[in-house]
This record gives structure tokens, sequence and C-alpha cells, in this order.
């Protein structure tokens, strides 16, 4: 090659690769952990940043392995929203290494501090209510960290995710205080119609896969048997599922729901010869695209996977 054209064609790749990283510091974003956390974080960034999603639909926080390239979307993200430590473990480090204003940890927060649900928590008063994960080893922290089950929290997510977009982008106050104003009118007005969607579920016996749902079941009013497992990561015990093969014998429950993530075959091994249905609920809203709506759209999803399973007729 003549030299005067390999010295030319170094600069011109020297100048994409500047451009590049011009694009990339430029290219402000909002990344969240898992798709939940989206829907409330592209709530209130629309039209100011976008969102991104670390994990891929299918994965779980539970037993996450970052990537390399995950690593650096932590690292160039101009905001960072995530559960915290007890949930997404795997990001512990990364998020440690980022300054302050750009890491937002939920359950940290002041405001949803008071509302978190001790891990296992359940009505001990509701009929049938029993909690079969028994083993002293099947333990995943002091709260239930799946806090974006909560409607009530998600109010609390959504605020915490407005006030920092607004010191990062003070000229775009109206437009990210328009936003929130839209989200929690229409959460609020979808509550109410979710709520009377699953009244009839209300008394109506079932077990989950792990112990995920907890706020939404509070929230609804729904009637939770109790969960083969409160990690996903630990297998149940043989006490665990005699206490669960027992009930379904007994016809306390009428469904057993698994998960898109996680389908063990202890679940089948189970339910074998009785008459439970089975059900998938999807606690991270696999699929459903980000959006202004897209966090009712979930609860609607949520609430339709309930209802197939719990008032589908014999």
């Amino acid at each position: 090659m003549n030299p005067r054209h390999k010295k030319g064609s170094r600069l011109w790749l020297a100048g994409i690769l500047l451009l590049c990283a011009i694009g990339g510091q430029a290219r402000a974003n909002i990344l969240v952990s898992i798709r939940p956390l989206g829907f409330i974080a592209s709530a209130i960034g629309e039209g100011v940043t976008g969102t991104d999603v670390l994990l891929p639909d299918g994965a779980s926080p539970h037993d996450y392995a970052l990537r390399p390239s995950d690593i650096g979307r932590i690292r160039d993200a101009s905001l960072v929203v995530w559960v915290g430590p007890e949930l997404e473990a795997f990001m512990a480090r990364p998020v440690t290494a980022l300054p302050a204003a750009k890491a937002l940890t939920l359950s940290a927060i002041p405001a949803i501090k008071p509302l978190l649900m001790k891990g296992g928590d359940h009505d001990d008063d509701a009929p049938g209510a029993h909690d079969p994960a028994d083993d002293a080893d099947n333990h995943h922290g002091e709260y239930n960290m799946h806090i974006w089950l909560s409607p009530e929290i998600a109010a609390q997510i959504a605020i915490a995710i407005h006030d920092r977009l607004v010191l990062l982008w003070p000229d775009k106050k109206a437009q990210i205080d328009e936003n929130l104003l839209f989200f929690t009118t229409s959460l609020t007005k979808n509550d109410k119609i979710i709520a009377t969607m699953l009244s009839p579920a209300s008394g109506k016996g079932y077990f989950v896969f792990h112990d995920a749902y907890g706020y939404f079941e509070k929230h609804y009013g729904l009637t939770s048997l109790g969960y083969f497992t409160i990690n996903p990561e630990i297998q149940p015990g043989a006490q665990a599922l005699h206490n669960i093969r027992t009930q379904l014998v007994e016809h306390k429950a009428l469904c057993i729901f698994a998960e898109p993530q996680f389908r063990p075959a202890v679940i089948n091994a189970v339910a074998r010869g009785t008459d439970v249905r089975m059900g998938t609920l999807d606690p991270l809203g696999s699929g459903i695209a980000l959006g202004k709506d897209s966090y009712s759209h979930f609860l609607f999803q949520l609430a339709n996977q309930y209802m197939s399973c719990l008032n589908k007729k014999s």
C-alpha cells in the first residue's frame, strides 16, 4: 500500500474511533438491573433519556453472572438503578465503584425502607396459611426484595427516579414532572381495576415456586398457601415437599405456579396424581416493551396469569 494512503487510512480510522467515543460519552441513559425497574424508569425518563435493561429476558437476578460488556454498560450509564446487594449481588462491586450520583439503590431509600416485608412474611390468620420453606439453609436475606411487585413501592421508586433525573437534567424538569404525574395517576386508576379483576380469586389457595409475590399478594388480598423455596438456587427440602403434597391431596390448593425463569421438575413431581392445575407467573415481565404504560401492562399481565389458573372453570 502507498505510505500516503496507509497514513490516510489510519487517520480515517482514528477519526471514526473518536466519533464513536464522543457518541458513547454523549449517549445519556438509565441502566436498570431488571426489566420491571425499566418499566418505571422508562415512564419517568420518557422524552428525556433512554432506558436500558442489564439482564436479558429469561435471566434471573438470583443467579446472573456479569459479562465484561455488562461492567462497561454499568460504568458508562448516566444512572444505574438496582434494588440492592440482597437481590442483585452480582452488581455490588461495579456499582460501589460508581460516583454516588450515578447509582440509585432502591432498598436504601428512606421512603421505601418502612414498606419492606420480612422474607417469608405471610398472613398467619389466612385460611391454610403455611410456610413450607423450613430448611435452615433456604435463606435469601432478611427482607423480601421483590419490591417492584408492590404498587405502593413502585410509586416511591418513580419519585426517587424523578428526583435523580431532575438533578441530572434540570433543564428537562417540566417534562420529568409531567411524566411522574402521568405515572402516578395511571397507577392509581389501574390499581383499582386490577383489584376488581382479582377479587374472584380471593380465598382460593395456591402454591408458587419461590417467595417472590408477597407484596403483590398482600396488596390484592390473594391467598398463597406457601412456596417451594425462598431462594430459587436452592432445591426445597423433603419436609417442604411433603407438606405441599399433603395439602394438594387434601384439595386445599387449586393451582401451582411455575415461572418462565425456573421450571423445576419437582413441581410436576409433587403435583402428579392430583387435580391441581398448573399455571405460570412471570415476576419479571419478560417480553413487555419499555414505555409510559409498561408498568401497568406488567401488573395486568400478572393479574391475568393468576386468574387464568385460579378462576379457570373445571
